[in-house]
This record gives C-alpha cells, sequence and structure tokens, in this order.
C-alpha cells in the first residue's frame, strides 16, 4: 500500500470519527443539571438576529457545545489525571489533594473584605444588641491544615488580627486548636459533625452554657455522599459519610423555616434526595429558621449569625436553650432582620468560616 493511500485512509477515518462524534452530540438529550458539579448545564441558545449580529449566540452556543459534549466527565477525569500525573501539576483549578482529602487553595487574604465583615458585624451589633452577651468565632477552612512549605496559603493569623482589632463588643472564640483536617468531609468543604465535640466544648464553656448539655447523643450513619470538591476534581477518592448525632431533645425539638413557612426537624432526610446531602442538616440554605426546644428547662434563647458551617454544628447546642434562631445574611438583607426578630436579653453568636470572611461581599 502506497503513502498515499495510507494518508487518504487516514484523513477519512478520522474525518468519520469526528463526524460521528458530531452525530451522537446532536443526537443525545441534553443534560440539565451537572450533579458532581452541583449547577445547571448551558441549554441551546435562542437564536435570533439581534443576539446573532452582536456575537452572543456564538458565546451562548460555545458554552453550551463545552457543557453538553458526549462523555464530558470522562473528558473531565482525563484531563484532571493528565494535567496532575503526565504534567506533574499540584492542583486543578486551585483544588488539589492532601492527605486523602480534597481541599481548594483559598489565597490571597483580602484584607478589605476581612475588614469588610468585621465592620458589619460591629453594624449588626450596634444597631441590634446593644447591652447584649454578643461572641463571634472563625471557622478555619481546611487548607489551615495543610504542610504550609508545600502549598500557598492565606495568612491566617493576619485574618484574625484584623477582625480582633476592629470588632468592638464582641468576645472572641477561638477554636482553630479544636479542629484538624480528618475533622472535615474529604470531598466536601464542611467538617463532620461527629467530630465537632471539641468544638461544642469550647463554646459552651466561654458562654457559659456547658453545664446545660447533660444528653449523651447516639450516633447514626444516613448516607455516602460525595462532596463539592469531588465533582471539581474528578480523581478516584473514597466516598465520604454522612452521620448524625441525636437525643431525645434534639428528636423532639421542632424547625420553623420563616422562608417556606414550614416546620421540619433538625435533621431533614427528604434532603437525602438533593444534590447536597449535607443539607440534612437544618434542611440547608435559608435565610431564617428558629429552633424550639420542647423540652427546655431554661428560658435562655440563642440568636446565631451563620454560614453553612453552623447547619451541623447548632443542632449540638439544642439542649441549652429554649429558642435558638438562625440568620444567614447571605440570604436576607440584615436591615431586615427587625422585622422578624425582637431583639430582648438574648446570647448571640456570629460563626463564621474564612471561605466566607475572605468573599465578605455576599454578606448583605
Amino acid at each position: 500500500m502506497s503513502d498515499r493511500t495510507k494518508n487518504i485512509i487516514q484523513t477519512i477515518t478520522f474525518f468519520m470519527i469526528l463526524t460521528s462524534f458530531f452525530i451522537l452530540n446532536l443526537l443525545k438529550e441534553d443534560i440539565e443539571i451537572s450533579i458532581t458539579e452541583r449547577r445547571k448545564l448551558a441549554n441551546f441558545p435562542d437564536m435570533n438576529v439581534e443576539n446573532l449580529l452582536d456575537g452572543s449566540f456564538s458565546k451562548k452556543f460555545d458554552r453550551y457545545t463545552t457543557d453538553q459534549i458526549l462523555k464530558r466527565e470522562d473528558f473531565r477525569k482525563l484531563k484532571s489525571k493528565l494535567e496532575i500525573n503526565l504534567f506533574g501539576k499540584k492542583d486543578n483549578n486551585m483544588i488539589y489533594m492532601y492527605e486523602n482529602s480534597l481541599i481548594k487553595i483559598e489565597y490571597p487574604l483580602n484584607y478589605k473584605s476581612i475588614l469588610n465583615a468585621s465592620n458589619k458585624i460591629n453594624e449588626i451589633q450596634k444597631n441590634y444588641l446593644e447591652g447584649m452577651k454578643c461572641y463571634y468565632s472563625i471557622i478555619p477552612d481546611k487548607n489551615y491544615f495543610t504542610n504550609k512549605d508545600e502549598y500557598i496559603y492565606m495568612d491566617y493569623e493576619e485574618l484574625k488580627e484584623i477582625m480582633f482589632g476592629n470588632i468592638e463588643n464582641v468576645e472572641y472564640i477561638d477554636i482553630f486548636d479544636c479542629l484538624e483536617l480528618k475533622d472535615y468531609y474529604a470531598t466536601d468543604i464542611h467538617w463532620k459533625q461527629e467530630n465537632l465535640q471539641k468544638v461544642v466544648d469550647k463554646i459552651s464553656q466561654k458562654m457559659n452554657f456547658k453545664d446545660r448539655l447533660i444528653m449523651p447523643y447516639n450516633k447514626g450513619e444516613i448516607i455516602e455522599f460525595e462532596g463539592l470538591y469531588a465533582g471539581q476534581l474528578p480523581l478516584k477518592i473514597s466516598k465520604d459519610k454522612i452521620y448524625i448525632l441525636t437525643n431525645e431533645v434534639i428528636q423532639n425539638a421542632k424547625v420553623y423555616n420563616y422562608e417556606d413557612r414550614k416546620e421540619t426537624k433538625i435533621y431533614n432526610k427528604e434532603k437525602l434526595n438533593s444534590n447536597d446531602k449535607y443539607d440534612i442538616y437544618l434542611s440547608g440554605p435559608t435565610p431564617l429558621i428558629t429552633i424550639t426546644n420542647q423540652n427546655a428547662k431554661t428560658n435562655k434563647e440563642l440568636i446565631v449569625f451563620r454560614d453553612s458551617f453552623a447547619s451541623s454544628l447548632i443542632p449540638l447546642f439544642t439542649e441549652a436553650y429554649s429558642k435558638i434562631t438562625l440568620i444567614d445574611i447571605r440570604y436576607m438583607r440584615s436591615s431586615d432582620i427587625e422585622k422578624y426578630i425582637e431583639f430582648r436579653d438574648q446570647e448571640v453568636l456570629f460563626l463564621y468560616s474564612t471561605l466566607v470572611l475572605n468573599n465578605s461581599s455576599v454578606l448583605r
């Protein structure tokens, strides 16, 4: 067989593969949601004269073809493996593996963001919480626990110093030394509820409610799951397991969600059907909820300004209070708080992760 014939056969074969791949992409049904990435995928864009002329159609079509390409998940995994194993990259899209845990690099420290978060806490304290006992605590992200000589990381000590130097009339509770990398899910940003006893002890001691936490917890395995990072760095890693800690008080507590006006339990097992299994804790992200302790032996109340990490921690405080109100100002304006809450003599805790503090524009 001549070289010319070989070249013709190779060209025809290559063209047939491309054509077949193109036809298969046209025939397959579009996928609405990427479960691993937890986002909606692009749909075929509307075509009209206006978006053809201004170029927006071509941009949207490019996103569509990228999102809806056949075997997309396999290509993503192949790309990650090539970049890490062949080209020696330590991370993919700022996510890397360390001690069998997937971690996102949060860098650099955003001074303006930390100052903005501090000012937001001061604003809320001055507007609503004068004369009340107020505390704040910072939850470190997983990057804090890695080898500081091998990976870049934000200056966590400076973060704490900025907040400590700017927040007024709110006492700081340091929980950094209560945590280790193993206390977080391997594939997710969040911490494991079953590993938070040291955090509970530290906060309850500083806020003087430790003696009201008497009843032991029963630990129950709920489900296996793959967290947020599993889809962003598609490498083979063991699945995480979600456990819940419960007792009679937690089981009987009532949770009221102001957004959907529904009453649920602390652990909402309907959320196990959602993309994020972590939402089993207090039904996931929501602007305002209350936990009412049906077995309360005290009339004390707690208000928590929080992000998603609090969803798994605060249930462990239930026994110590008759009512706990959780406010997430990522989803509601702080200026609207007084429409729903009567501030009296409640105790107050601001509980935010470094991930939110370093990106505090989300706080409204």
